[in-house]
């Protein structure tokens, strides 16, 4: 029990730090190098933290670049961190071991000779990529993908079943109507998921299949390498001697002339053989500034399948889904119905702060409550919220207690006037960052000292009366959703 409570606390602090460094460093500088560390083990005796990185390659850049930022944001998270090390998952080494014992075994599907025959060395491509050897060697599963993220734990609504049919369709055994495909999402709204799945089930319909997986940005590093080191040769065989052909992030791939051309090369190739390929991006491909028009025209040929940002019904089914992972803990039905509706920019937030929420309750004992949300996960909520103006507050309060608008700035002193003039101060300094004089101006140039009455005012009345709780709570979903 309590190594699952450190495992959970080690987990929640490295999603805070994170998300720190998402914001120091960029989001790209992000995706590629510190969102694949993978947390270890801690040793509370020499207070060391092992970090794992998939490549020798993005293990010793991560070292280089970024050991003393991590190091500095551990110490500050836990105290008791004294050395963060830097390396490969043993794993990986494991697997590339076995990959070289395997090397003499050619895929079924290559239609060559049975018997011993010379491989080239796998194609080290760094990050989430797989090698030419890296095709469930002696039966253990493809490396670089993320055994979590599958088909069965993708929940799909109306915003991604589109995406989620083409993508199961692209890894079936038979031959997909359509190649490449393309998909078209946000970040954080499940296009990585579905590439992972993909590789996953194209594995079990071909299990001799070879992928290659990996972000545009690290095809380009690789491109370069094998510029400058004079092995373009190698490189381009490697490439295209792949069953199924995967690249993430494929904006990034934006202005690179050469690599670009390549890239078409390869396509083409692939297609010419009736390979399959899955590209994904956060935009559409006709959206994609600086990309050569013969590129742009491969990448939309195929079917191009938009993933939606998840309505609030299927940021639900997320969050149920989720929570069997936590059995037993128990969450009430207005907290998942709180997160659902304020944590809606992207699904990845979503499921991290209800990560984040039962990891604190576990860790401390406290029972999972809407307090306890509105508490921990002020810097999630506050990002999510979208910016209210006053003018839709007056807007919104008028509807609701059928006044008329100009009674938000009129002098009358009415109960049925002031009383919704005071909500809508209220709801004002909650849901905008406008200070007292600001609203006061808003509502026909009242003092501040008039806002603050009723914001103290209605802060009490909420706590005493029932029903005006019930209209403030619906005034708030009204104007969050």
């Amino acid at each position: 029990m309590m190594e699952d409570q450190e495992a959970l606390d080690l987990a929640a602090d490295w999603s805070d730090i994170s998300q720190g460094l998402r914001k120091d460093l960029g989001q790209q500088l992000h995706s590629q190098w510190i969102k694949p560390i993978q947390l270890g083990s801690f040793c509370k005796e020499t207070g060391t933290l092992d970090l794992f990185l998939p490549t020798e390659f993005s293990a010793n850049w991560v070292a280089d670049r970024f050991a003393d930022r991590l190091s500095l944001a551990w110490k500050i998270a836990r105290s008791e961190v004294r050395h963060v090390r830097i390396s490969v998952h043993p794993s990986r080494r494991q697997s590339a071991d076995l990959r070289l014992a395997g090397a003499s075994r050619r895929p079924a599907n290559d239609g060559a000779p049975s018997g011993p025959i010379p491989q080239p060395a796998p194609l080290n491509l760094g990050g989430n990529e797989l090698s030419s050897g890296e095709f469930s060697v002696l039966g253990q599963p493809a490396v670089g993908l993320d055994p979590s993220l599958t088909f069965a734990s993708f929940v799909t609504g109306s915003a991604n079943v589109l995406a989620c049919n083409a993508a199961q369709r692209m890894a079936a055994a038979e031959k997909p109507q359509f190649s490449p495909l393309y998909l078209k999402a946000a970040t954080g709204q499940g296009k990585t998921h579905l590439l992972h799945a993909i590789g996953h089930a194209f594995l079990q319909a071909h299990p001799r299949g070879r992928i290659f997986y990996c972000s545009a940005e690290r095809f380009m590093v690789e491109f370069v390498q094998a510029l400058r080191q004079n092995q373009m040769i190698e490189f381009k065989s490697r490439l295209r001697g792949f069953d199924l052909l995967m690249v993430d992030d494929i904006q990034f791939i934006i202005g690179k002339a050469s690599a670009q051309e390549e890239l078409l090369y390869t396509i083409d190739a692939l297609l010419n053989e009736g390979k399959r390929l899955v590209f994904a991006a956060d935009r559409a491909p006709q959206a994609l500034d600086g990309v050569e028009q013969r590129l742009l025209s491969r990448l939309s040929m195929g079917l191009v399948a938009d993933i939606q940002p998840a309505d609030i019904e299927l940021r639900r089914k997320i969050l149920e889904h989720r929570l069997a992972r936590f059995a037993p803990t128990a969450v009430p039905d207005d907290v998942i119905e709180f997160l659902a509706r304020t944590i809606n920019r992207n699904v990845r937030e979503l499921v991290g702060g209800l990560n984040k929420l039962i990891a604190y309750a576990q860790l401390t004992g406290q029972s999972v409550s809407l307090q306890l949300a509105e508490e921990q996960l002020t810097d999630i909520l506050s990002a999510n919220r979208r910016r209210i103006t006053i003018d839709e507050i007056q807007r919104t309060v008028c509807q609701f207690y059928r006044v008329d608008r100009t009674e938000m700035a009129s002098k009358r002193r009415a109960r049925a006037v002031v009383r919704p003039r005071q909500v809508a101060m209220y709801l004002a300094k909650v849901l905008t960052p406008r200070s007292y004089p600001e609203i006061g101006r808003k509502f026909g140039g009242r003092d501040h000292s008039t806002v603050i009455h009723a914001v103290r005012l209605i802060e009490d009345l909420r706590t005493r009366d029932a029903d005006m709780d019930g209209d403030v709570r619906t005034l708030l979903r009204q104007l969050e959703d």
